[in-house]
C-alpha cells in the first residue's frame, strides 16, 4: 500500500494493484469562496496543489465519502474521466451521474472493486443542528489479500460511529480529517487535536494518519498545534501528519 496526500482530504491510493482517487479537490488557489460564519474570511483553497493535475486524473476507481465542495469541487468534476468508476454513498450516485460520470456505484455496505472489498463506514459531521445540517457522510475501510487493511474514515468527529468502524475492522492504518473545521457558533464538524488523541488511545494497535489541515479557511488545526498537542501528551509517534504531495 503506498498512499499520497494531494492536498486536504484529497488522497492518491496506490493498493492491491488498483489506484484509487479519494474526495479529489482540484481548484485553484483561492478559485473558491470562503466557507462562511467561520471567522476567516481567506478564499479557498489557502494553497495550490502540490503537482500538476495530470499526475491524479487517471486512477482505476473514484472514492466519496460525500459531496461537499471541498472533497468533489467543480474543477474535479471537470479533469476527471467520465468513464471512471466512482463508488459514493447512498444517495449521492444522482448528483454524480447528472455530472456525466457514467459508472457511478452507490454502496450501504460493502462493494468489491477487482481483488478490493470496500465498506462503507458510518460518521458524525458535528453534533446538534449543525450535524444535522451536514447531512451524511461515510467513510470506507478497504480490504485485499496481501494489504494491510486502511480505514478513511471521513468527514467525522469521534464518536460511536467511528468506534464501532475500529471495532470491527482493526484496521493497520487509519486515516483520519483532522483540521477541526468548524463555524463561529457550534462544536466541531471533524476531528480536532483532542479526537484525534482520543482515537489513537482507544486504537493503539493503528497507525494514524491526520490530514485535512491547512488548505481550507474553517479547520482552525493547524498541523503544527496537532503536533504540539499531541507531542504534549507523548503521542506523536504514533502519527503521521503528511505535507501536501508527501507519500506514506
Amino acid at each position: 500500500m503506498k498512499i499520497q496526500l494531494i492536498r486536504h482530504a484529497s488522497l492518491w491510493l496506490e493498493y492491491a494493484g488498483t489506484t484509487f482517487l479519494v474526495d479529489p479537490m482540484f481548484g485553484d488557489r483561492s478559485s473558491m469562496p470562503p466557507i462562511a460564519n467561520s471567522g476567516d474570511e481567506r478564499p479557498n483553497p489557502l494553497v495550490p496543489l502540490p503537482d500538476a493535475l495530470d499526475a491524479w486524473i487517471a486512477p482505476d476507481a473514484i472514492l466519496l465519502t460525500h459531496l461537499h465542495r471541498d472533497h468533489w469541487d467543480q474543477a474535479a468534476v471537470d479533469a476527471l474521466p467520465k468513464t471512471c468508476p466512482v463508488f459514493c454513498q447512498q444517495g449521492d450516485g444522482e448528483a454524480i451521474a447528472s455530472s456525466g460520470f457514467a459508472r457511478t456505484t452507490e454502496i450501504r455496505t460493502s462493494a468489491r472493486f477487482r481483488d478490493v472489498s470496500i465498506h462503507r463506514t458510518d460518521g458524525r459531521h458535528g453534533t446538534g443542528e449543525i450535524g444535522q445540517k451536514m447531512g451524511m457522510v461515510s467513510g470506507f475501510v478497504l480490504k485485499a489479500e496481501g494489504e494491510p487493511t486502511l480505514y478513511i474514515a471521513g468527514d467525522t468527529i469521534w464518536c460511536d460511529d467511528v468506534k464501532t468502524a475500529l471495532d470491527t475492522y482493526k484496521p493497520d492504518t487509519t486515516v483520519v480529517n483532522a483540521g477541526g473545521a468548524r463555524f463561529l457558533l457550534g462544536d466541531p464538524i471533524t476531528m480536532d487535536e483532542d479526537d484525534v488523541s482520543r482515537l489513537i488511545g482507544y486504537a493503539p494497535y493503528s497507525r494514524v494518519v491526520a490530514v485535512h489541515m491547512d488548505a481550507i479557511n474553517h479547520c482552525h488545526v493547524t498541523r503544527d498545534k496537532l503536533r504540539s498537542t499531541l507531542a504534549a501528551g507523548r503521542l506523536l509517534d504514533q502519527v503521521v501528519i503528511p505535507e501536501d504531495g508527501d507519500w506514506l
